[in-house]
């Protein structure tokens, strides 16, 4: 049976019922039938095939279908018509990827009479751990795979390329890198430029469009993407099977960026969204992006402060003289606050006077007539009695401050740049282990 012919029973399955990965019809469970149930080989009369051949070495349909299947489990997205193309790519990019990077090991470890690739102990308590993060045993988790058709071999091989080349990586480039002093300060001079402009804690997806065929490919299947996450497919877990960004092994987290930093389509998005927003997909020269965003918060020029009220209520249409009573029962009491934990205590004193917390707000946001009466007034200090439409008001300042993230540290700004860097080397690594290599996908 073809992959193609594969595929076509994948959707078909999908197409009748299948509603959830929870559900014990998981689609890809049925994938060339009882030939690919269980992780097991295929009996004699079902020929497997070949998906891609690595520097000779061959990828089968059963691999390739194996990694479709644990890329539906742990992404969260659910199969269809329309992205099972997009399991087939991105299992076979990450089976072609991992090979190369083993491959290398070997290679590596016989010139250089070294041991790089990890052992089977090594990668078995890395699972381990995967399922004490699941609540489980090995053996638990081993079973939990079984009944989704995943064989515990696809994911242990996985596990045992990416350590053993982050741990390559790390030892041949890691101690070699040295971060400056100039780098150090021209990256805290551009955090500290930047800090005026508005900030954002994001996460991403990114899909690049040379590695998936084409800009329209890389559209689709981000289109497809957001509307998996909107459905209920978590984010972090769609970014680490589908991101090719680095962050893809943080969940996507980009952590907080400064407006700027982004291409200027996806700033132009970022200005636009709010906390908890998803944005459509956004795409740029090389790719597409995804991105969600956690929080976002104002520049540091811009001026914050921190209030407490007292009040009584007096419509609009009062007489003067009870305006003029108030008033002076207001004053009385502002003589008495000393700072922001009296307001309380004091207003309670005074009959028909409500005091409150009005927390923390920008400046430029509160109402002219309050605006006015705390820009002069310092930490501790009481406004005198404010008119408004629905009564008086004494306004105590508790804290002033500004907008944006705090100081960060020189070790902060070396660790980033390290971690770039290293990034960086990896990527070109891969990048040239491509170009040499001969892959012939069928």
């Amino acid at each position: 049976m073809s992959l193609k012919d594969e595929v076509s029973v994948m959707t078909r399955a999908a197409m009748k019922g299948c509603r959830t990965l929870a559900a014990a019809c998981l689609v890809l469970g049925v994938v060339a039938g009882p030939a690919f149930s269980q992780g097991r080989p295929a009996p004699a009369g079902l020929s497997e095939g070949v998906a891609a051949v690595i520097n000779d070495e061959v990828i089968s349909t059963f691999d390739l279908a194996q990694r479709m299947r644990l890329l539906i489990a742990t992404s969260g997205v659910q199969p269809t018509e329309q992205n099972l193309p997009q399991f087939q790519r991105e299992a076979l990019s990450g089976l072609v990827d991992e090979r190369l990077q083993i491959q290398e090991l070997r290679r590596v470890e016989k010139e250089q009479k070294i041991e790089i690739v990890p052992t089977d102990a090594e990668v078995d308590e890395q699972l381990t751990e995967m399922a004490r993060e699941n609540n489980a045993n090995l053996q638990q988790f081993t079973n939990a795979l079984a009944a989704q058709g995943i064989g515990i071999a696809t994911l242990r091989e996985q596990v045992r390329a990416q350590t053993g080349w982050q741990r390559w990586v790390r030892g041949r480039y890691g101690s070699r890198l040295r971060v400056g002093d100039d780098q150090v300060k021209a990256e805290m001079e551009r955090i500290s430029a930047a800090a005026t402009r508005p900030q954002y804690q994001i996460a991403e997806v990114f899909i690049d469009a040379a590695r998936v065929g084409g800009m329209e490919v890389a559209v689709n299947g981000a289109t497809q993407l957001v509307a998996q996450i909107q459905q209920g497919a978590p984010f972090p877990a769609v970014a680490r099977q589908f991101s090719a960004s680095p962050t893809a092994a943080t969940g996507g987290d980009v952590g907080w960026i400064t407006a700027g930093e982004m291409p200027s389509e996806v700033d132009a998005a970022l200005e636009q969204m709010r906390p908890g927003q998803l944005s459509q997909p956004i795409a740029v020269r090389d790719g597409v992006y995804i991105v969600y965003m956690r929080d976002r918060r104002a520049g540091a020029s811009t001026q914050t402060v921190s209030l407490k009220q007292a009040a009584i209520a007096l419509p609009q249409t009062a007489p003067e003289a009870d305006v003029r009573a108030a008033a002076g029962r207001l004053g009385e009491l502002r003589s008495r606050i000393s700072g922001c934990e009296a307001v309380e205590t004091e207003a309670n004193r005074v009959q028909g006077v409500v005091a409150g917390d009005l927390g923390e707000a920008e400046l430029k946001d509160l109402s002219p007539a309050f605006r006015s009466a705390v820009e002069g007034l310092s930490t501790g200090q009481t406004s005198e009695p404010i008119r408004t439409n629905v009564g008086l008001h004494i306004l105590t300042v508790c804290g002033r401050g500004s907008g944006g993230a705090g100081d960060v540290s020189r070790e902060q700004v070396e660790g980033r740049i390290y971690g770039q860097q290293l990034s960086m080397i990896a990527r070109r690594y891969m990048r040239d282990l491509r170009t040499a290599a001969t892959i012939e996908t069928r």
